[in-house]
């Protein structure tokens, strides 16, 4: 386990975690918070989401964080719509 109770990354993890690294200040919001905190301790299916999520460019991204479109894939708009929630309930907190 690593410092904050998170389990140590894999190599793939790791890849996807460096992915979600993207220099667009509002989707850094969204990601950054839930790559600390709740990908790694997330189910498969979750994470094999978002790496999904990952490969969409940026703009198509703050789309569907911005509720302007949203993704085909009905898991990645379940994971949109469960990050946001979360990262907006924290920062109310």
């Amino acid at each position: 386990m690593t410092i904050n109770n998170q389990p140590e990354p894999t190599n793939e993890q790791r890849r996807i975690i460096y992915q979600a690294r993207r220099g667009l200040k509002e989707l850094d919001f969204y990601f950054e918070p839930y790559i600390k905190e709740l990908y790694l301790t997330a189910e498969a299916a979750e994470q094999e989401s978002f790496a999904q999520m990952l490969t969409h460019e940026d703009p198509d991204l703050l789309d569907y964080f911005t509720n302007q479109s949203r993704p085909e894939d009905d898991a990645m708009w379940a994971l949109v719509n469960k990050i946001k929630t979360w990262r907006h309930s924290k920062s109310l907190s």
